[in-house]
């Protein structure tokens, strides 16, 4: 009796035809029959058992148990519909009859692959005394025992005499290269070497020719340097006034301020708000009766050179509050200013050097300073100004407040007068 699955593989080799027959005459679908015809004159039972074990089986013969072996109709059915996809393989196997026990998915790949030929062997076959496996030489007189099918398991105690590897001269250029350009690292130093030989000796030379012209002036007998000119009167003028060039800051002369000048040195200085009233109050009761009409105020400012250490200085600034004032520093006292804090009223700007808000805010840092639930002042849409708002009854929030102020002025003299930050 001829293997069905031998069969149909030969028949797939040499690209035969296979055909359906029922009572004897051919069918144009599988569903309608009953048998399937293999070329040249293999002619099988569709529900005849194959070789072909399922997946989850451990069946040796497909005659005592063709229940745990594919048919030979689904075996055809996995060929016939391998390009196909998924849902349109099953829909296909069910409408060809075969509703249960048709091929996976998972086995179709295996199925279709050894019956091209692609795989020689599988171990989901199942090989009967009375068949070879594909490739093996057959025994003169009939088919190999049974015996001689079962895998030859070689003694761990020897060992195959190892074939000598010869490298690929490709392979050898390729590893030469590589090696080339390795650099082999042995201590911190190595792992600094670059591809080229760089040194530092032309700063060595520069600074060398420093080095021997100050031994030599060092030298006793040496000639003196020519002697420094004195400085003129004018020079010693425009150094005083360098010197005295202090950034001015504006407030509102408006009784109704939150920031006059009975309260701003208190709030600049030592980041405190105080109420204008309750401060006027309190000089009063010092003594004070008038407030100063120009004021002073220091701010710290710390420096951290390169090397970490670190500089406390005191900027001075000066803060007025009308022109008259502000006369004091002289005829270029508004190239001084680099603040004016307004209240939004307009008037404010009357005598000043710009008159209108939107051109003196372009010279000078504009503040508009309110309480923080003032609702929106609409008259200063339009003028270049920053709100500083200050809350009314809690005070731990002043620092924050005037750290935020002091921010806003420093990047605005770094951009605009560079001169007076420095001051």
């Amino acid at each position: 009796m001829s293997d069905p699955l031998v069969a149909l593989q030969q028949a797939i080799k040499s690209k035969a035809t296979v055909t359906y027959e029922l009572n004897g005459e051919k069918v144009p679908s599988l569903s309608s029959a009953t048998h399937i015809s293999i070329p040249p004159n293999h002619l099988f039972s569709k529900s005849t058992a194959t070789r072909f074990r399922k997946p989850g089986t451990s069946a040796t013969d497909p005659l005592s148990k063709p229940q745990d072996f594919y048919s030979i109709e689904a075996i055809y059915l996995a060929w016939h519909f391998q390009t196909a996809s998924g849902a349109e393989y099953m829909r296909q196997a069910r409408d060809s009859g075969l509703a249960v026990g048709f091929v996976g998915l998972t086995d179709r790949k295996t199925v279709v692959d050894w019956l091209e030929g692609g795989q020689t062997h599988s171990d989901r076959i199942v090989y009967l005394a009375s068949t070879t496996p594909p490739g093996s030489p057959r025994a003169s007189g009939g088919a190999l025992p049974s015996s001689s099918h079962k895998p030859i398991v070689q003694d761990a105690s020897t060992s195959p005499t190892k074939r000598r590897y010869v490298p690929d001269t490709q392979d050898v250029e390729a590893v030469k290269k590589i090696k080339a350009n390795e650099i082999e690292l042995r201590d911190r130093n190595t792992v600094l070497r670059g591809t080229k030989p760089t040194n530092f000796s032309a700063v060595c030379t520069l600074y060398s020719e420093k080095l021997k012209k100050l031994k030599e002036a060092s030298k006793p007998g040496a000639a003196p340097a020519a002697a420094t000119p004195a400085p003129t009167l004018d020079a010693k003028m425009q150094a005083r006034k360098a010197r005295n060039m202090y950034p001015i800051i504006m407030i509102s002369s408006s009784p109704t301020a939150l920031i006059t000048m009975h309260n701003v040195k208190r709030f600049l200085q030592e980041a405190i708000f105080e109420p204008s009233q309750d401060a006027k109050a309190r000089a009063a009761a010092e003594g004070n009766t008038r407030p100063e009409d120009l004021i002073a105020i220091y701010r710290k400012r710390t420096h951290i050179d390169s090397s970490g250490k670190e500089t406390e200085t005191n900027v001075r600034y000066f803060v007025v509050d009308s022109t008259e004032a502000l006369a004091k520093f002289g005829n270029d006292a508004w190239d001084r200013v680099v603040c004016v804090m307004t209240t939004g009223q307009a008037w404010q700007f009357r005598p000043y050097k710009w008159s209108d808000p939107r051109q003196l805010f372009h010279h000078v840092k504009g503040i508009y300073v309110s309480w923080s639930n003032d609702p929106p002042n609409t008259k200063i849409k339009d003028w270049n100004v920053t709100e500083l708002k200050i809350d009314p009854h809690r005070r731990h929030v002043d620092k924050s407040v005037v750290a935020h102020f002091w921010k806003l002025l420093d990047s605005w003299m770094m951009a605009n007068k560079p001169g007076l930050s420095k001051s």
